[in-house]
């Protein structure tokens, strides 16, 4: 009696630990929209290697923070600007000794792939609102989506922000507003570089200077909640593999790859 009770122990603690095991090959990462496409294609890499379940919820860096605060169960995030990732760490819910600001990217003008304007030179004097004519100008929410951040900087320095202000359409994300404009419903677009490569509705008219903005990082860093897998994944990151793909989308790698 004993001996049976004893091999029913054994398989019932061979049961309770396979739920654990399990949840351990999968990991829930929050990432900043205009990461998709490249993303995507690292967690397919990641998972086919390890065995790992990676499952992404995309959107605005500023939504993401927030729900991380008020308990998301994220694993790992993925930050278009270092504003949301120190708001994350200031409210003690991200790792900060995990962080790495890994991406850089570049802020473009973008227009209907139709439309017949071209060649556009960004600088100093630039007139966007006179560029846009009766058309709206489609970006990021100006006050916390990253991509419409940077754009309002750029536009302040430029001394195009005052006149253009009233033709901008605010979208919740980056890639709301590349929608906007592949769609014809905005005349001009202000995306990140690697969002317009992505889309065919869309042309690249022109790039702001690099110095007319802050520089556009991307922190990424472990939750606080985070499960043991979520090093791996971002020493992943890191690697020479996730390196040639986050390149072909555009991005600019800022590290050393690990591996």
């Amino acid at each position: 009696m004993n001996r049976l009770a004893g091999l029913f122990l054994t398989f019932a603690a061979l049961f309770a630990a396979a739920p654990a095991t399990a949840q351990d090959k999968a990991l829930t990462v929050f990432a900043a929209a205009s990461m998709k496409n490249a993303l995507d294609e690292i967690d397919a890499a990641y998972t086919a290697k390890t065995g790992t379940k990676i499952t992404v919820s995309y959107g605005p860096s500023s939504g993401l923070a927030r729900q991380i605060e008020q308990g998301a169960p994220a694993d790992v995030f993925i930050s278009a600007d270092t504003d949301w990732m120190d708001y994350a760490i200031a409210r003690k819910t991200i790792s900060e000794s995990s962080r790495v600001n890994l991406l850089g990217n570049t802020i473009v003008l973008i227009a209907p792939k139709d439309s017949k304007i071209e060649n556009v030179s960004i600088g100093s004097g630039f007139d966007l609102a006179k560029l846009a004519g009766g058309g709206r100008i489609a970006t990021g929410d100006v006050k916390s989506v990253p991509v419409g951040k940077y754009a309002k900087a750029a536009l302040e320095k430029l001394g195009a922000w005052q006149a253009a202000e009233p033709k901008f359409a605010m979208a919740e994300s980056v890639r709301a507003a590349l929608t906007l404009v592949a769609r014809g419903e905005a005349a001009l677009g202000i995306v990140y570089s690697t969002d317009a490569r992505i889309e065919p509705g869309v042309k690249i008219v022109g790039t702001f200077p690099a110095d007319s903005h802050p520089a556009i990082i991307y922190p990424v860093a472990a939750t606080m909640a985070a499960k043991p897998e979520a090093a791996n994944y971002l020493a992943f990151l890191r690697s020479t593999a996730a390196k040639n793909i986050l390149e072909k989308y555009g991005f600019k790698f800022l590290v050393s790859p690990s591996t």
